[in-house]
């Protein structure tokens, strides 16, 4: 039996190639972490210290939170944490984690709107596949029967409603809540926006529940039957601690390490340089012979000939019926298929649509869609003797 978690599956989903080095390779590597990871945990620690003292009849004042939460800081911070945002200072995201606690001590202070069941739980939930689900709630709470999975976010983009509906990770966690607490009438999902100081919560049915958690019994399936693990490059790939050791950039970081002769004398750059070039010079080209082919077939139409001369090779000018289709396709398909031709069409083959409608040999309100105009086709061959 397996342990899953949110994360783990998460990281599947985003990259399998990151997944076969954290989770099947088990890669260490020399950076531990990011910043926005390393002040998220420290974030989470402190508003665990605040409640976990309240067991206690101990309310921790904002103050004494702060000096935990920097003292922790100093103590543990190590300059090798990826930074990755320009200009931005470890102190900045330091004091980021600081307003975060400032602000959600103010605003729910004093901390008795719910009765407190749990803090980061660490439980095993076992799905219909015999695998486990790793149960960590940051905060498990309840008002009478109605229960409440709280998480904290220090993310610096607000979840929107649709998100929320849709997250998989608390909704999980829902089912071990419903499990373990048979009072439980109700159990709401509620995420800690701490950049925001907001709320968004959300619900779901059981037949909801049961629908996700086959769903992650299938995902999982496709986990353990996976052979192939492909890079997968994203805006998140900043934020990977395996970033130098991954096919998609293991080249770049290379090239940090040389000379700047050493730089400009690597293949690889070599190759690419060569290839951008050519590819600009390519679409020089095609520029130049749609221009050029224009002209061919505007000199072929004022001297009425449809074959154009040249030294050694000659160039035919055919005109050929070009039917053009309305912008709104969906409106046409849907004539199509009210005609009762859907079938005969369907694809849509446009080149059997086309003949059909240069012919006339289909409805005349389709045809009617439509407007025709002259194309032209230029083929290029050498020239015969004969001819010469």
């Amino acid at each position: 039996m397996t342990s899953y978690s949110h994360s783990k599956l998460s990281t599947f989903q985003q990259c399998r190639y990151r997944y076969k080095l954290q989770y099947i390779d088990k890669v260490k590597v020399d950076i531990p972490t990011t910043v926005e990871a390393f002040m998220g945990d420290l974030v989470h620690r402190t508003l665990l210290k605040l409640y976990d003292d309240l067991k206690f009849k101990k309310l921790n004042t904002l103050k004494e939170l702060l000096e935990f939460y920097n003292d922790t800081w100093h103590k543990e911070w190590t300059y090798d944490i990826l930074i990755v945002k320009k200009g931005i200072s470890e102190d900045n995201y330091r004091m980021m984690g600081e307003k975060f606690i400032a602000d959600y001590y103010d605003h729910y202070k004093p901390f008795d709107q719910m009765t407190i069941l749990g803090l980061e739980t660490q439980d095993r939930m076992e799905l219909s596949d015999g695998n486990s689900w790793h149960v960590r709630i940051d905060r498990l709470s309840c008002i009478g029967d109605t229960y409440y999975v709280c998480d904290y976010k220090t993310n610096s983009r607000m979840k929107d409603q649709e998100e929320a509906d849709s997250d998989r990770q608390l909704a999980m966690y829902s089912i071990w809540v419903k499990d373990k607490f048979k009072d439980a009438k109700k159990v709401v999902l509620l995420w800690h926006m701490l950049a925001f100081d907001k709320e968004i919560t959300s619900e779901r049915s059981d037949e909801e529940l049961s629908k996700l958690q086959q769903e992650t019994v299938e995902l999982i399936k496709e986990v353990e039957t996976c052979t192939d693990f492909p890079t997968n490059t994203c805006a998140l790939c900043n934020y990977c601690v395996f970033k130098q050791l991954c096919p998609s950039f293991k080249h770049q970081a290379e090239l940090k390490e040389k000379s700047v002769k050493e730089f400009k004398d690597d293949e690889g750059v070599k190759f690419v340089d060569q290839l951008s070039s050519l590819q600009t010079k390519e679409k020089e080209l095609k520029e130049q012979i749609n221009v050029i082919k224009e002209n061919l077939i505007e000199f072929a139409k004022q001297k009425d000939i449809d074959v154009v001369v040249g030294s050694n090779k000659k160039a035919s000018v055919k005109t050929f019926d070009k039917v053009i289709y309305p912008e709104n396709k969906e409106k046409f398909v849907e004539l199509i298929k009210n005609k009762g031709l859907y079938e005969q069409f369907s694809s849509i083959n446009y080149l059997k649509l086309k003949s059909k409608i240069i012919k006339g040999e289909i409805d005349k309100e389709i045809i009617d869609m439509t407007k025709k105009e002259k194309g032209y086709r230029i083929t290029v061959s050498k020239k015969k003797d004969a001819e010469e």
